[in-house]
């Protein structure tokens, strides 16, 4: 490794960390030359399968793109960063048990909708909506029967249905005709 301040090609490790997950180590190095120390992250690297799009393009998996669809289908949703860290891990965990070379971003999708079921009903509709192109509300309506269909009693709040709440409008602050 070669120094950062002096370029030097010597550093000697000083101290080594296992991070919290297991998946980095961290390592405290020192130059040789100047004496300067500097940290490393070690990380295992596993090459994942490319990604086929849809229109034939094929695409090198992207960590990145993973969490930004897992955080834009979680906004403001009551799950924590770990949770969310936890199901991205998940899903890298499974394109790697594939073993294919190369794989459908529908397959990804699917693995994405499995792990936010288990995370937030809410965050699983808005992804599926956008993953499968719900075209009216219709489509919103048979996935959230499904959903209820499948998950009954599992601790998440009923997507639909339960007490209606009725709210009066107070007077002058109704609808105009």
């Amino acid at each position: 490794m070669h120094c950062p301040f002096c370029q030097h090609v010597d550093t000697r490790v000083i101290d080594s960390r296992v991070s919290d997950d297991g998946a980095t180590i961290r390592r405290r190095r020192e130059c040789e030359a100047c004496g300067e120390r500097f940290s490393t992250l070690e990380t295992i690297e596993l090459k994942l399968p490319a990604i086929i799009k849809s229109d034939g393009r094929r695409d090198q998996f992207d960590v990145r793109k993973l969490r930004q669809s897992f955080e834009r289908a979680l906004h403001k949703r009551l799950v924590s960063e770990e949770q969310m860290e936890a199901a991205v891990r998940a899903v890298i965990h499974q394109l790697r048990m594939t073993t294919e070379r190369e794989l459908a971003s529908r397959r990804v999708g699917e693995f994405v909708m499995a792990e936010l079921r288990k995370l937030d009903h809410v965050a699983y509709v808005r992804f599926a909506s956008v993953y499968r192109s719900f075209q009216d509300v219709a489509d919103f309506r048979e996935e959230l029967d499904r959903l209820e269909r499948d998950l009954p009693g599992d601790g998440q709040l009923p997507l639909l249905g339960g007490e209606v709440v009725a709210f009066e409008t107070p007077p002058g602050k109704g609808r105009k005709r």
